[in-house]
């Protein structure tokens, strides 16, 4: 039954007129459709269809304007139809309209998100928010740590996770969705594929047409060869590369000019844009270091940022051949509380940048920054996110540099290049033994206390020279540099007890030239060698050397790759070298054109080498 007009007149001056709210169909007049603004559509046979929401007087009127409306508007926004029971009539409220389209949805459907009908490079670093949630979340404040990355709800004077004081700064999270919620901790996947194309492929399908050879980017030159040979023969297409080092050791310099080797081809790839972006120095200054250097490269392209999204946007018009960061403490993304060098940063930073490199297939190359212990800084997975993982070593007092691979997915983890820095950049060394060896001749007193030493570094064959001096008497105390103490400790306890050398009223010094480190058991011989010729005053040839690893029984010990070395000091000019017995089975079939002189204890060790000549 339905309600008087009365009823209906008393009913409105209960509800406020702003709680009205659009009638839903009733389910059981299927009949009924969603109100329009424009008037109502005729059928078939020319006739209006009914309405019976609309009051009966407007019935001929719509259905006289409906041929015409027809016409000129086919297409009309929607409106909800709400009954004012003063007016007596219903009322019409047009719909909002759709909102637009987001760049995921977009992606989903195939459809491209940037200006020009392609998909914007920096869209990989865009963080989604957790649960995919559509609803707009209030702004609120967090307090983020800069040190651990650790966000709280207020501000403590003191961070509770790593008890870093001072470091929490206020964060706010802007009405981007993904930056509501606390956007630092959002979940997403940096890598984005399509599920339905991707399937898997068999392994001859995958390397069907594949050619190997030339699937690396080239490094021509020796300073090029030299990192490629670090790198396992080149630069791998869509690679991440961290060098990291001590401040001032090079790393700066060594990635202008691998970008400018890069940059310039060789003789079958044409030249090519590579980018250079700095966080730490502007492009003029860039450009003076290159200046400096000598680099005339023309597709070298310098820039400075430090927005990830920022960096990629700009680059994506050039299509580089490789992108260098310089360097991962100075980037951040804005999407992540803190500022930029903190571990949630550089971690998300990173991942945003091997996104990049996967989806488009362009080797990026980041330079980090290392703590007090010598280890890159920020969090350890950074170590397990990249590709390959260089460290450059060298005494800011020394001009020789060490490129040392300790992570390469690409190749070997044994390779070490060596560079010697100049006023005009890094150099490659063509003969990394000369480094480490001292000029003298052999009929000169200083002699007495030095020895040749053949090590390893890597798969680098090294001839080093080891120092010793032996001061009776001396109630200072001895001091060693580039050996550890405990095995000097040990191979001067050998020579006292089983070669009966009395150098217990002696003080010891020991030292290795150019401020190696000489790690490796290889170099025992020579340490014993050095320590006995300056003790009996007995002067070592400068054309022997010495390998070998000493037992506490005073027994010679074999060592790895002992024929590797031996060939490595006949090409120096070596002419004796003083092994193992155990060894000369394997050395003798050689025929490398150098005596070898083996010895099966330390007795017998200094009656072959510290006897005098007739």
């Amino acid at each position: 039954m339905l309600p008087s007009a009365s009823s209906l007149l008393r009913l409105s001056r209960r509800i406020p007129l702003h709680h009205l709210r659009p009638l839903p169909t009733p389910p059981l007049l299927p009949h009924l459709r969603l109100l329009s603004s424009s008037s109502p559509q005729p059928t078939a046979d020319g006739r209006a269809t009914y309405n019976p929401l609309l009051p009966p007087d407007a019935v001929s009127s719509a259905s006289a304007a409906a041929a015409s409306d027809s016409e000129t508007s086919t297409d009309s926004e929607a409106s909800w139809g709400v009954f004012d029971p003063i007016a007596g009539r219903i009322l019409t409220q047009p719909l909002a309209p759709p909102p637009p389209p987001t760049p995921e949805a977009a992606a989903a459907e195939g459809k491209p998100s940037g200006g020009k009908g392609e998909s914007r490079w920096a869209d990989v670093a865009t963080a989604r928010r957790a649960g995919g949630k559509a609803r707009k979340a209030a702004a609120r404040a967090t307090y983020v740590c800069g040190n651990c990355g650790d966000g709280f709800s207020q501000w403590w004077g003191t961070c509770r996770s790593c008890q870093a004081v001072g470091a929490l700064t206020k964060y706010v999270a802007g009405a981007d969705p993904a930056d509501a919620d606390g956007a630092h901790h959002a979940a997403r996947s940096w890598i984005q594929q399509k599920s339905k194309e991707m399937v898997p492929k068999s392994l001859s399908e995958v390397t069907k047409g594949f050619d190997q050879t030339g699937w690396r980017i080239p490094l021509p030159g020796t300073f090029g060869s030299e990192i490629a040979r670090v790198l396992g023969g080149g630069v791998v297409p869509g690679s991440l590369v961290l060098v990291g080092g001590d401040p001032g050791v090079g790393k700066s310099s060594l990635m202008l000019q691998l970008a400018s080797i890069v940059s310039d081809g060789s003789e079958d790839h044409e030249s090519s844009p590579v980018v250079y972006v700095s966080g730490e120095e502007s492009i003029e200054q860039i450009a003076n270091r290159a200046d400096r250097m000598g680099i005339r490269s023309r597709d070298l392209y310098l820039y400075s940022s430090t927005d990830i999204e920022d960096i990629l946007d700009k680059i994506q018009p050039l299509s580089p051949r490789a992108l260098i960061v310089d360097s991962i403490q100075t980037v951040y993304l804005k999407a992540f509380a803190g500022s930029a060098g903190n571990q949630v940063q550089v971690k998300e930073c990173t991942s945003a940048l091997l996104s990049f490199a996967k989806l488009t297939n362009i080797p990026v190359f980041l330079i980090g920054h290392v703590t007090k212990a010598g280890d890159i800084a920020g969090p350890r997975i950074l170590e397990h996110i990249v590709d390959v993982v260089l460290y450059m070593e060298g005494e800011r007092c020394l001009s020789h540099r060490l490129l040392r691979s300790v992570k390469n997915r690409f190749g070997s983890t044994d390779e070490l290049g060596v560079f010697e820095m100049s006023e005009s950049g890094l150099q490659a060394v063509l003969n990394p033994s000369e480094m480490f060896l001292t000029e003298h001749a052999s009929d000169s007193e200083i002699l007495a206390g030095l020895a040749v030493a053949v090590v390893l570094d890597g798969s680098r064959t090294f001839a080093v020279e080891v120092q010793a001096l032996c001061v009776p008497g001396c109630r200072t105390r001895g001091q060693v540099v580039g050996i550890p103490i405990s095995r000097a400790d040990v191979i001067t306890s050998v020579l006292m007890k089983q070669a009966g050398l009395k150098l217990q009223d002696s003080v010891i010094f020991l030292n290795v030239v150019s401020g190696f480190e000489l790690t490796e058991t290889a170099g025992d011989l020579a340490i014993a060698a050095s320590i006995c010729s300056s003790f009996l005053e007995f002067a070592i040839p400068n054309d022997i050397a010495f390998i070998g690893e000493i037992g506490l029984g005073g027994e010679l010990r074999t060592v790895p790759r002992m024929d590797k070395r031996v060939m490595a000091i006949a090409k120096l000019g070596y002419r004796k070298c003083v092994v193992p017995k155990s060894s000369e089975k394997l050395l003798k079939p050689l025929e490398l054109g150098i005596e070898i002189l083996p010895c099966r204890n330390l007795k017998e060790f200094i009656n072959t080498v510290f006897r005098p000549e007739v």
